[in-house]
C-alpha cells in the first residue's frame, strides 16, 4: 500500500468539532475494527459521537487540509489520566500524525498537577512496539496480544475435573467477592503495572463495574460467565465473557486465586465460557493477554488461541518532584 501523502496537519480541540465532521472518521474506524480485529466498535463509536455532539468529550481532532482525519479523547480521575482511544484514518495514518494527537493528549492531562500517571492501550497505532513515543523519558511500553479461537477448536476441548471447586454461572451477588479475588490475583502481577485498578479493592470494583456496565469490551454476558467457589463459598476463580458482535465473543477477564493455580481450574472456567459463547452463536472468540504473562499465554495457546495482533500498553508517569 502506498504511503499516505503528507499534507499539513493541525490539532483542534474536539469540542470545536461537529459530530457531522467526525462521523466519517468513526465510520472508517468501525469498519477497520470489524475487519482487522473481529470487533464491533459501533456501540463505542455511537457513544463518542453522542458526547461530541453535546461538546462533552475532552480530546483533540487531527485536521489535514481542513478535513478531520483522526481524533483522540481523554479522561482523568483520581490522579490518573486515560487515553480512551486514538484513531487516524488509514490514508493519513503516519507515526507523525498519530504523535501529534498523542502529544496533545499527554500535554493536556499532565497540565493538571493532580495527574501523576497516564495509561493507554491503543490497538490501531502504527508500529506499536518500536515506534517513537512522546515524552519517552516518562514512558514504559508493554507488549500485549489480541488472540482468537474458532468454534471448531472449542468443540474438541475436554472437561477438566476440579474437585476442590464448585463452578456456577455469574450472578450480580458475586460482585464484591469477585472484586476481592481480582485484587488478590493481580497483587504484584505485571498487569497491575499496566492498569493500576488491579492494585486495590476499590480499583478492582471500578474495573469490574466497567466490564459489566459499559460497551468498551463488548456487551457483558452473564450466561457465558462463570465463577468458582471453594470451602466456605469463597470465590477462587472467575471467567467473564461478552459479545463483541453477532458472531464474535470475548473473554474479558480470567483469574484464579494464587493458591489454586496450576490445578486446571483456569482451563475449566475458560472452557465453559468458550462453550457457552459458541452455544450463543459465536463462531470465534477473542481475548487480550500481556506477552510477558507466560503462564496465561501458555494456557491460551494450548487451548488453541492464535495471535491476531500485537499492540502496546503504554504508561507515562510524572517524574517525582525535585527537592
Amino acid at each position: 500500500m502506498a504511503a499516505p501523502e503528507l499534507l499539513a496537519a493541525e490539532i483542534t480541540d474536539l469540542r470545536h468539532v461537529g459530530a457531522a465532521d467526525l462521523a466519517p472518521v468513526l465510520e472508517s474506524e468501525v469498519a477497520e475494527w470489524r475487519e482487522a480485529l473481529h470487533w464491533d466498535f459501533r456501540p463505542s463509536a455511537d457513544l463518542v459521537l453522542r458526547f461530541v455532539a453535546s461538546q462533552a468529550l475532552h480530546g483533540y481532532a487531527l485536521r489535514v487540509a481542513g478535513e478531520v482525519a483522526g481524533y483522540t479523547y481523554v479522561v482523568s480521575e483520581e490522579g490518573k489520566g486515560l487515553i480512551g482511544d486514538l484513531y487516524v484514518r488509514s490514508d493519513q495514518r503516519t507515526i507523525e500524525n498519530e504523535n501529534l494527537l498523542l502529544s496533545a493528549a499527554l500535554e493536556s492531562l499532565f497540565a493538571s498537577p493532580l495527574v501523576r500517571r497516564i495509561e493507554s492501550q491503543l490497538m490501531m497505532l502504527c508500529r506499536p512496539l518500536d515506534r517513537p513515543l512522546p515524552r519517552p523519558e516518562t514512558a514504559t511500553r508493554y507488549s500485549r496480544r489480541l488472540m482468537a479461537i474458532g468454534g471448531e477448536r472449542i468443540a474438541r476441548l475436554r472437561q477438566a475435573r476440579c474437585p476442590r471447586a464448585h463452578l456456577e454461572c455469574w450472578s450480580d451477588r458475586h460482585s464484591e467477592t469477585a472484586a476481592r479475588l481480582i485484587a488478590e490475583a493481580y497483587r504484584g502481577h505485571i498487569d497491575s503495572r499496566i492498569n493500576d485498578q488491579y492494585r486495590s479493592l476499590a480499583g478492582a470494583r471500578r474495573f469490574l463495574y466497567n466490564i459489566v456496565q459499559y460497551p468498551g469490551c463488548g456487551v457483558f454476558l452473564p450466561g457465558a460467565s462463570f465463577v468458582a467457589t471453594a470451602g466456605s463459598r469463597a470465590l477462587v476463580g472467575l471467567c467473564l465473557a461478552s459479545r463483541l458482535s453477532d458472531d464474535v465473543g470475548h473473554i474479558t477477564q480470567l483469574c484464579v486465586a494464587p493458591h489454586l493455580r496450576g490445578l486446571g481450574l483456569g482451563y475449566e472456567l475458560l472452557r465453559r465460557s468458550l462453550a457457552a459463547l459458541t452455544d450463543m452463536g459465536c463462531r470465534s472468540i477473542t481475548l487480550t493477554v500481556t506477552s510477558a504473562n507466560r503462564q496465561a499465554l501458555a494456557l491460551y495457546e494450548s487451548v488453541g488461541f492464535t495471535t491476531l495482533r500485537e499492540f502496546a500498553a503504554c504508561v507515562w508517569e510524572r517524574p517525582p518532584a525535585g527537592p
